[in-house]
């Protein structure tokens, strides 16, 4: 649903509490060039994200974690033993200022601002350009709650409520379409045919049938001909 329809009328808007108004987004990080500025704990946490995302993922720290330590033997990250220095974002995608010390996370966020780097600030996120959301992952679906940094532990606490709600029939649910969207798009070349089968999945009840125990197709070219089988 919209957010300008989940907008309570009357209810002020975020705007209006001085709070920023983000824009959500879902990164690629794959291969890219991400920076975390700090080796602590919180450091860590932001490093473990980059590194799921199969990031080329670069800490700059005197110190850092046992865990940031065993990425570093096991060569998921790169640390630089240092403190930071100007010039350390050239050529980064984005990057996380997640030092204890705040005239260090401001510098950071300066020069991604010069760059055009987004950074994140751990220690105040709303003097960085984005900030991350407490997340639900099932497979490839990904659930992001965010309270546009004004209560980072409530949105875990809701994190944690959708979390009950939110089954592993849904993962289940997500591979189906992924299979069925590729098979569609590497065999279906007509326009009007792919609308069609795009159309057909959007609205097929595949969600109660695996539910049910009754979805069995496994192959996308499987998935595909139950689908056009429920009209018949």
């Amino acid at each position: 649903m919209l957010e300008a329809m989940q907008q309570r009328d009357g209810a002020p808007s975020g705007k209006e509490l001085g709070m920023p108004h983000y824009v959500p987004v879902m990164l690629n990080l794959e291969g890219q060039k991400c920076m975390v500025i700090g080796g602590g704990k919180v450091a860590e946490r932001k490093a473990a994200l980059l590194i799921e995302a199969g990031a080329q993922t670069i800490i700059i720290s005197p110190a850092i974690t046992a865990y940031l330590q065993k990425q570093r033997d096991e060569h998921k990250i790169h640390w630089v033993k240092r403190k930071y220095l100007p010039g350390d974002l050239g050529g980064a995608f984005l990057a996380f200022a997640a030092t204890d010390q705040q005239t260090v996370n401001s510098a950071v966020v300066a020069e991604g601002a010069m760059l055009g780097i987004p950074v994140n600030d751990v220690s105040e996120g709303s003097q960085g350009s984005f900030i991350t959301p407490a997340v639900i992952r099932r497979g490839g679906l990904v659930v992001a709650v965010s309270t546009s940094g004004a209560g980072p532990r409530a949105a875990l606490a809701l994190c944690r409520e959708l979390d009950d709600y939110i089954g592993d029939d849904y993962e289940r649910y997500i591979e189906v379409l992924s299979s069925a969207r590729s098979w569609i798009k590497m065999n279906i070349s007509e326009p009007g045919s792919r609308k069609r089968l795009f159309q057909k999945l959007a609205e097929a009840d595949i969600l109660t049938s695996i539910r049910a125990g009754t979805f069995h197709p496994q192959s996308g070219e499987d998935i595909v001909a139950w689908i056009e089988k429920q009209e018949e």
